[in-house]
Protein backbone atom coordinates (compact mmCIF):
# COMPACT_ATOMS: atom_id res chain seq x y z
CA UNK A 1 0.00 0.00 0.00
CA UNK A 2 1.39 3.39 -0.99
CA UNK A 3 0.52 6.83 -2.31
CA UNK A 4 0.66 7.54 -6.04
CA UNK A 5 0.65 10.99 -7.60
CA UNK A 6 -2.45 11.37 -9.73
CA UNK A 7 -0.56 13.67 -12.09
CA UNK A 8 2.84 12.03 -12.72
CA UNK A 9 2.31 8.61 -11.03
CA UNK A 10 5.36 8.90 -8.79
CA UNK A 11 5.23 6.60 -5.75
CA UNK A 12 5.45 7.75 -2.11
CA UNK A 13 5.39 5.73 1.14
CA UNK A 14 2.49 6.16 3.53
CA UNK A 15 4.80 7.15 6.39
CA UNK A 16 6.57 9.96 4.49
CA UNK A 17 6.21 13.63 5.37
CA UNK A 18 5.27 14.62 1.82
CA UNK A 19 1.58 15.41 1.55
CA UNK A 20 1.66 16.05 -2.19
CA UNK A 21 4.01 15.30 -5.06
CA UNK A 22 7.02 17.41 -5.96
CA UNK A 23 5.27 18.04 -9.29
CA UNK A 24 2.35 19.58 -7.40
CA UNK A 25 0.01 16.68 -8.01
CA UNK A 26 -2.17 15.22 -5.26
CA UNK A 27 -1.97 11.68 -3.95
CA UNK A 28 -4.24 8.72 -4.49
CA UNK A 29 -4.08 5.52 -2.48
CA UNK A 30 -2.74 2.48 -4.34
CA UNK A 31 -3.50 -0.94 -2.85
CA UNK A 32 -2.60 -4.46 -3.90
CA UNK A 33 -5.51 -6.82 -4.67
CA UNK A 34 -7.14 -7.82 -1.41
CA UNK A 35 -5.19 -5.29 0.64
CA UNK A 36 -7.27 -3.51 3.28
CA UNK A 37 -6.72 -0.33 5.26
CA UNK A 38 -6.58 -0.59 9.05
CA UNK A 39 -9.62 0.20 11.20
CA UNK A 40 -8.64 -1.08 14.65
CA UNK A 41 -8.86 2.29 16.43
CA UNK A 42 -12.47 2.71 17.49
CA UNK A 43 -14.70 4.97 19.56
CA UNK A 44 -17.70 2.67 19.28
CA UNK A 45 -19.04 3.61 15.84
CA UNK A 46 -22.45 2.44 14.65
CA UNK A 47 -24.19 2.62 11.29
CA UNK A 48 -25.90 6.01 11.26
CA UNK A 49 -29.68 5.90 10.72
CA UNK A 50 -31.72 7.18 7.80
CA UNK A 51 -34.82 9.23 8.61
CA UNK A 52 -37.54 9.73 6.00
CA UNK A 53 -39.15 13.18 5.96
CA UNK A 54 -40.84 15.71 3.71
CA UNK A 55 -39.46 19.24 3.36
CA UNK A 56 -41.19 21.85 1.18
CA UNK A 57 -43.25 19.07 -0.37
CA UNK A 58 -40.14 17.08 -1.32
CA UNK A 59 -39.68 13.56 0.01
CA UNK A 60 -36.17 13.08 1.35
CA UNK A 61 -34.09 10.51 3.20
CA UNK A 62 -31.89 12.21 5.78
CA UNK A 63 -28.71 10.28 6.57
CA UNK A 64 -28.07 11.29 10.18
CA UNK A 65 -24.29 11.36 9.92
CA UNK A 66 -23.91 13.58 12.95
CA UNK A 67 -24.76 10.55 15.11
CA UNK A 68 -21.11 9.54 15.40
CA UNK A 69 -18.65 9.50 18.32
CA UNK A 70 -17.43 13.10 17.86
CA UNK A 71 -20.62 14.43 16.28
CA UNK A 72 -19.77 14.74 12.57
CA UNK A 73 -19.36 12.62 9.46
CA UNK A 74 -15.61 13.34 9.60
CA UNK A 75 -15.33 10.42 12.04
CA UNK A 76 -15.55 8.06 9.07
CA UNK A 77 -12.32 9.33 7.57
CA UNK A 78 -10.59 10.01 10.88
CA UNK A 79 -11.01 6.44 12.08
CA UNK A 80 -9.35 4.90 9.02
CA UNK A 81 -6.63 7.55 8.74
CA UNK A 82 -5.63 7.35 12.40
CA UNK A 83 -5.87 3.54 12.43
CA UNK A 84 -3.49 3.26 9.48
CA UNK A 85 -1.08 5.82 10.95
CA UNK A 86 -1.12 3.88 14.22
CA UNK A 87 -0.32 0.67 12.33
CA UNK A 88 2.73 2.18 10.59
CA UNK A 89 4.05 3.76 13.78
CA UNK A 90 3.23 7.46 13.40
CA UNK A 91 3.38 9.04 16.88
CA UNK A 92 2.62 12.73 16.20
CA UNK A 93 0.48 14.58 13.66
CA UNK A 94 -0.68 18.03 12.60
CA UNK A 95 -4.03 18.83 11.00
CA UNK A 96 -5.93 21.97 9.96
CA UNK A 97 -9.68 22.32 10.11
CA UNK A 98 -12.66 24.60 10.47
CA UNK A 99 -13.55 22.42 13.45
CA UNK A 100 -15.20 19.09 12.69
CA UNK A 101 -12.26 17.33 11.07
CA UNK A 102 -9.99 18.66 13.79
CA UNK A 103 -12.26 17.29 16.49
CA UNK A 104 -12.51 13.92 14.72
CA UNK A 105 -8.75 13.59 14.25
CA UNK A 106 -8.13 14.75 17.83
CA UNK A 107 -10.62 12.24 19.22
CA UNK A 108 -9.23 9.26 17.34
CA UNK A 109 -5.64 10.31 18.06
CA UNK A 110 -6.56 10.36 21.74
CA UNK A 111 -7.87 6.80 21.41
CA UNK A 112 -4.69 5.73 19.60
CA UNK A 113 -2.25 7.55 21.89
CA UNK A 114 -0.96 9.75 19.05
CA UNK A 115 0.11 13.30 19.88
CA UNK A 116 -2.00 15.78 17.93
CA UNK A 117 -1.74 19.47 16.95
CA UNK A 118 -4.88 21.03 15.45
CA UNK A 119 -4.80 24.37 13.59
CA UNK A 120 -8.12 26.24 13.35
CA UNK A 121 -9.23 29.72 12.28
CA UNK A 122 -9.52 32.00 15.30
CA UNK A 123 -13.22 32.46 14.44
CA UNK A 124 -13.97 28.73 14.88
CA UNK A 125 -17.06 28.01 16.97
CA UNK A 126 -16.36 27.68 20.72
CA UNK A 127 -18.14 24.33 20.80
CA UNK A 128 -15.62 22.88 18.37
CA UNK A 129 -12.51 24.37 19.95
CA UNK A 130 -13.66 23.21 23.39
CA UNK A 131 -14.13 19.70 22.03
CA UNK A 132 -10.68 19.63 20.40
CA UNK A 133 -9.04 20.80 23.62
CA UNK A 134 -11.01 18.25 25.65
CA UNK A 135 -9.32 15.49 23.64
CA UNK A 136 -6.01 16.95 24.91
CA UNK A 137 -4.89 18.04 21.46
CA UNK A 138 -2.67 21.07 21.09
CA UNK A 139 -5.01 23.76 19.71
CA UNK A 140 -3.45 26.49 17.54
CA UNK A 141 -5.72 29.40 16.60
CA UNK A 142 -4.75 31.13 13.34
CA UNK A 143 -5.80 34.72 12.53
CA UNK A 144 -7.63 35.09 9.24
CA UNK A 145 -9.54 32.73 7.00
CA UNK A 146 -9.79 28.95 6.64
CA UNK A 147 -7.26 29.20 3.82
CA UNK A 148 -4.84 31.12 6.07
CA UNK A 149 -5.09 28.22 8.50
CA UNK A 150 -4.21 25.74 5.75
CA UNK A 151 -1.12 27.75 4.86
CA UNK A 152 -0.05 27.93 8.50
CA UNK A 153 -0.22 24.18 9.07
CA UNK A 154 1.78 23.41 5.93
CA UNK A 155 4.83 25.02 7.53
CA UNK A 156 4.59 22.56 10.42
CA UNK A 157 3.99 19.68 7.99
CA UNK A 158 7.63 19.78 6.96
CA UNK A 159 8.61 18.25 10.30
CA UNK A 160 5.49 16.48 11.61
CA UNK A 161 3.19 14.07 9.78
CA UNK A 162 0.31 15.95 8.14
CA UNK A 163 -2.87 13.99 8.91
CA UNK A 164 -4.89 16.03 6.44
CA UNK A 165 -8.52 15.29 5.68
CA UNK A 166 -7.97 17.05 2.35
CA UNK A 167 -4.58 15.87 1.12
CA UNK A 168 -4.30 12.40 2.67
CA UNK A 169 -6.18 9.75 0.63
CA UNK A 170 -6.51 7.52 3.69
CA UNK A 171 -9.20 9.89 4.95
CA UNK A 172 -11.32 9.29 1.85
CA UNK A 173 -10.97 5.53 2.36
CA UNK A 174 -13.03 6.03 5.49
CA UNK A 175 -15.33 8.74 4.17
CA UNK A 176 -16.60 6.54 1.36
CA UNK A 177 -18.15 4.07 3.83
CA UNK A 178 -21.30 6.19 3.82
CA UNK A 179 -22.23 4.88 0.37
CA UNK A 180 -22.34 1.23 1.45
CA UNK A 181 -24.53 2.13 4.44
CA UNK A 182 -26.98 4.04 2.24
CA UNK A 183 -27.12 1.20 -0.29
CA UNK A 184 -27.72 -1.38 2.45
CA UNK A 185 -30.67 0.59 3.85
CA UNK A 186 -32.48 1.99 0.81
CA UNK A 187 -30.58 0.86 -2.29
CA UNK A 188 -28.85 3.22 -4.71
CA UNK A 189 -30.64 6.60 -4.57
CA UNK A 190 -31.32 8.81 -7.57
CA UNK A 191 -29.74 11.88 -5.95
CA UNK A 192 -27.41 12.65 -3.08
CA UNK A 193 -27.28 16.33 -2.09
CA UNK A 194 -24.19 17.40 -0.13
CA UNK A 195 -22.59 20.61 1.18
CA UNK A 196 -19.26 21.31 -0.53
CA UNK A 197 -16.20 23.10 0.84
CA UNK A 198 -13.04 21.02 0.59
CA UNK A 199 -15.09 18.20 -0.91
CA UNK A 200 -14.65 15.55 1.78
CA UNK A 201 -18.30 14.48 1.79
CA UNK A 202 -18.73 14.92 -1.96
CA UNK A 203 -15.69 12.80 -2.83
CA UNK A 204 -16.43 10.25 -0.13
CA UNK A 205 -19.93 9.70 -1.55
CA UNK A 206 -18.54 9.63 -5.10
CA UNK A 207 -15.77 7.08 -4.49
CA UNK A 208 -18.05 4.95 -2.35
CA UNK A 209 -20.79 4.62 -4.94
CA UNK A 210 -18.21 4.24 -7.71
CA UNK A 211 -17.00 1.10 -5.94
CA UNK A 212 -20.58 -0.13 -5.69
CA UNK A 213 -20.87 0.14 -9.47
CA UNK A 214 -23.59 2.76 -9.83
CA UNK A 215 -23.57 6.50 -9.25
CA UNK A 216 -26.47 8.61 -8.03
CA UNK A 217 -26.56 12.16 -9.35
CA UNK A 218 -24.48 14.27 -6.97
CA UNK A 219 -25.83 17.74 -6.25
CA UNK A 220 -23.17 19.84 -4.51
CA UNK A 221 -24.23 22.95 -2.61
CA UNK A 222 -21.98 25.89 -1.76
CA UNK A 223 -22.61 29.09 0.15
CA UNK A 224 -23.20 32.06 -2.13
CA UNK A 225 -20.68 33.88 0.09
CA UNK A 226 -17.87 31.46 -0.83
CA UNK A 227 -18.42 29.45 -4.01
CA UNK A 228 -15.16 28.71 -5.88
CA UNK A 229 -16.29 25.29 -7.13
CA UNK A 230 -19.59 26.70 -8.38
CA UNK A 231 -17.90 29.47 -10.38
CA UNK A 232 -15.26 27.13 -11.85
CA UNK A 233 -17.85 24.51 -12.77
CA UNK A 234 -20.07 27.02 -14.56
CA UNK A 235 -17.19 28.96 -16.16
CA UNK A 236 -17.97 32.16 -14.27
CA UNK A 237 -15.68 34.87 -13.00
CA UNK A 238 -14.69 34.37 -9.34
CA UNK A 239 -17.09 36.08 -6.96
CA UNK A 240 -16.10 38.16 -3.93
CA UNK A 241 -15.85 36.13 -0.73
CA UNK A 242 -17.66 37.22 2.43
CA UNK A 243 -18.46 35.67 5.79
CA UNK A 244 -21.12 32.98 6.09
CA UNK A 245 -22.87 31.05 8.84
CA UNK A 246 -21.82 27.90 6.97
CA UNK A 247 -18.29 28.03 8.41
CA UNK A 248 -17.57 24.40 7.62
CA UNK A 249 -17.56 25.00 3.86
CA UNK A 250 -16.04 28.50 3.74
CA UNK A 251 -13.03 27.38 1.69
CA UNK A 252 -11.73 29.80 -0.94
CA UNK A 253 -9.22 27.46 -2.58
CA UNK A 254 -10.16 23.76 -2.23
CA UNK A 255 -7.12 21.64 -3.12
CA UNK A 256 -9.18 18.91 -4.80
CA UNK A 257 -11.40 21.23 -6.83
CA UNK A 258 -10.68 19.38 -10.10
CA UNK A 259 -11.67 16.06 -8.52
CA UNK A 260 -14.81 17.65 -7.12
CA UNK A 261 -15.86 18.90 -10.54
CA UNK A 262 -15.00 15.54 -12.09
CA UNK A 263 -17.21 13.78 -9.54
CA UNK A 264 -20.17 16.07 -10.20
CA UNK A 265 -19.86 15.74 -13.97
CA UNK A 266 -19.29 11.98 -13.99
CA UNK A 267 -22.42 11.49 -11.90
CA UNK A 268 -24.54 13.68 -14.18
CA UNK A 269 -25.07 16.00 -11.24
CA UNK A 270 -24.91 19.73 -10.67
CA UNK A 271 -23.70 22.39 -8.26
CA UNK A 272 -25.69 25.33 -6.90
CA UNK A 273 -25.38 28.02 -4.24
CA UNK A 274 -27.62 29.09 -1.38
CA UNK A 275 -27.74 32.25 0.70
CA UNK A 276 -27.34 32.45 4.46
CA UNK A 277 -31.05 33.30 4.67
CA UNK A 278 -31.91 30.05 2.91
CA UNK A 279 -29.53 28.13 5.16
CA UNK A 280 -31.08 29.66 8.29
CA UNK A 281 -34.58 28.81 7.04
CA UNK A 282 -33.58 25.19 6.39
CA UNK A 283 -31.96 24.99 9.83
CA UNK A 284 -35.21 26.19 11.41
CA UNK A 285 -37.27 23.68 9.44
CA UNK A 286 -35.05 20.85 10.65
CA UNK A 287 -35.10 22.06 14.26
CA UNK A 288 -38.89 22.24 14.06
CA UNK A 289 -38.85 18.52 13.28
CA UNK A 290 -36.57 17.69 16.19
CA UNK A 291 -33.38 17.55 14.11
CA UNK A 292 -30.64 19.70 15.61
CA UNK A 293 -27.69 20.31 13.31
CA UNK A 294 -25.06 22.98 12.82
CA UNK A 295 -25.74 25.56 10.06
CA UNK A 296 -23.29 23.95 7.62
CA UNK A 297 -25.32 20.73 7.75
CA UNK A 298 -28.48 22.61 6.73
CA UNK A 299 -26.77 23.93 3.56
CA UNK A 300 -27.63 20.72 1.71
CA UNK A 301 -31.25 20.91 2.87
CA UNK A 302 -31.53 24.49 1.59
CA UNK A 303 -29.96 23.35 -1.67
CA UNK A 304 -32.33 20.43 -2.01
CA UNK A 305 -35.36 22.69 -1.59
CA UNK A 306 -34.00 25.18 -4.11
CA UNK A 307 -32.91 22.61 -6.69
CA UNK A 308 -36.06 20.49 -6.73
CA UNK A 309 -38.60 23.29 -6.31
CA UNK A 310 -38.83 23.72 -10.10
CA UNK A 311 -37.84 20.14 -11.01
CA UNK A 312 -40.77 18.14 -9.68
CA UNK A 313 -40.74 15.63 -12.53
CA UNK A 314 -37.07 14.85 -11.89
CA UNK A 315 -37.54 13.92 -8.27
CA UNK A 316 -36.78 10.37 -7.24
CA UNK A 317 -35.14 8.85 -4.21
CA UNK A 318 -33.20 11.75 -2.63
CA UNK A 319 -30.63 11.38 0.16
CA UNK A 320 -29.29 14.33 2.14
CA UNK A 321 -26.52 13.55 4.63
CA UNK A 322 -26.69 15.74 7.74
CA UNK A 323 -23.05 16.28 8.53
CA UNK A 324 -22.67 17.81 12.01
CA UNK A 325 -24.60 18.14 15.26
CA UNK A 326 -25.93 21.49 16.39
CA UNK A 327 -24.16 20.99 19.73
CA UNK A 328 -20.92 21.90 17.90
CA UNK A 329 -21.98 25.54 17.62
Amino acid sequence: MHFRCKQCERIYPLEGLQYKCTCGGLFQLAKEPGEQVADQVTLGEVKTPILFSTIDGIDVHFKLDYMTPTGSFKDRGARVLVSQLNTIGIKEVVEDSSGNAGAAIAGYCAAAGIRCHIYVPESTSPGKTKQISAYQADLIRVPGSRDDTAMAVQKAAGQIYYASHVYNPLFFEGAKSIAAEIEADIGIPDYVVVPAGNGTMLLGVYYGFLELGRLPRLIAVQSAACAPVYTRYHGLEPMPVSSTIAEGIAVQGPARIDEMIEAIRNSGGDIITVTDEEVQRAWSLLAGRGIYVEPTASVAVAGMSSYFAMRERLRGKIVVPLTGTGLKK
